[in-house]
């Protein structure tokens, strides 16, 4: 199969297990047809798939990857304050490292909006549906949502990553209090210590918490240098943190606090 081959025969599965749904309606062309696999995904709950799906979903993403372009450890200069922290700008699902972090739900679900923008949304599509299964899985043998400045860990699947970290992050309701800088500087810890835990060496952070959970993007960025920095400087296992941003007005922000 070709890409085009691959996507049809994805789009027919998925609409063939809602055939009541409507919000979709029939698409032509290529760039519409991927934009209604990405749509169908995010409404898809975690229920199994057949092998032959997952075959041919896996040849399609991966081969989407290499076109993405996959960005290594190496394409990324460390800060010349300190080797082992670094700041990049750019889709963290293109990041072929150990391990990415995903600002993640409770239900450690995805995002259900379709063709949202949030990168919950985007580590879940560029993933595959299995991301999906995994996490419910997680949260089916633990029993409950997951707390707040925690980590879990699951395959990236078909992210060039070799891992994905998930942290729930504080959601702000009105004014920011001291709650919430400790919930999220517990993020960076949790997902620290865990990708330490699990030998890995290089994890990269998004912005946790400032997209959709509304944290003050400057002090989450404060509080995420200061947490990465303290247990850095006390322990050697993780070789390379890089702060993910995606706006240039994120990258302004950790450009001052990084010197």
């Amino acid at each position: 199969m070709d890409q085009e081959e691959r996507l049809n025969y994805l789009l027919t599965c998925l609409r063939g297990e809602y055939p009541e749904e409507t919000r979709f309606p029939p698409v032509t062309g290529y760039a519409q047809k991927r934009a209604l696999l990405h749509n169908l995904v995010n409404v898809r709950p975690p229920n199994l798939v057949s092998d032959s799906f997952i075959e041919v979903q896996d040849a399609f993403l991966q081969e989407e990857a290499s076109q993405r372009g996959i960005v290594k450890l190496a394409d990324i200069q460390p800060c010349p304050s300190d080797k082992r922290i670094s700041l990049w700008l750019g889709d963290i699902t293109r990041l072929g490292i150990d391990a990415i972090v995903n600002a993640a739900n409770s239900r450690l679900l995805g995002c259900f909006v379709p063709g949202h923008s949030c990168i919950d949304n985007a580590i879940h599509t560029f993933a595959g549906v299995q991301l999906r299964q995994a996490c419910h899985e997680l949260i089916r043998a633990q029993g409950h949502d997951e707390p707040t400045g925690t980590a879990k860990i699951t395959s990236a699947y078909n992210l060039p990553s070799r891992y994905v970290l998930h942290t729930v992050g504080p959601i702000v309701q009105g004014r920011l209090a001291q709650k919430h800088r400790d919930e999220l500087a517990s993020c960076y810890r949790s997902c620290l210590a865990l990708a330490a835990g699990q030998g890995l060496e290089s994890i990269a952070f998004c912005c946790i918490s400032t997209g959709e959970f509304r944290f003050p993007k400057r002090e989450a960025a404060e509080i995420a240098v200061r947490t990465v920095r303290e247990l850095l400087a006390n322990d050697a296992k993780i070789k390379r943190v890089v702060f993910n941003v995606f706006t240039d007005h994120d990258r302004k922000i950790y450009s001052d606090l990084l010197g």
